[in-house]
């Protein structure tokens, strides 16, 4: 499936269940992991799992198979893995924390990922 078309599944699938604050990153120049990140919010854990079924749901009805799921139903934030596309669906307080938005936008184009763990870690470790 063409990139484009994902991620219009992807994003009408968080839309479908009222997922808030969508955002789509170009990541594919920072890392050969994916090429899209969508991060959406949820109002609790039910909702963000919610959210998050919906886009595994949509995608198989296309003939899709998510790589993996992870997080669940009482989970602050749940990772889909569509391939091209990594959908992240997250309360607030956990959008907040990690900041994924920042973290991805400041990272140079070589040695993106690298950083971005040292990042992630130093913000845990402060909190």
């Amino acid at each position: 499936m063409h990139i484009d078309t994902l991620k219009t599944l992807a994003t009408d699938a968080l839309e479908e269940l009222k997922a808030r604050d969508v955002t789509a990153l170009d990541v594919a120049k920072l890392t050969n992991v994916t090429d899209v990140m969508l991060i959406a919010s949820g109002t609790s854990t039910r909702h963000v799992a919610a959210i998050a079924q919906n886009v595994v749901e949509k995608a198989k009805a296309q003939g899709l198979h998510p790589h993996g799921v992870e997080g669940g139903g009482n989970a602050d934030w749940v990772l889909v893995d569509l391939g091209d596309i990594i959908v992240h669906v997250m309360l607030p307080e956990a959008r907040e924390l990690y900041d994924l938005e920042r973290l991805w936008a400041d990272l140079p184009a070589e040695g993106g990922v690298e950083q971005l763990r040292e990042r992630l870690e130093e913000q845990v470790g402060s909190r």
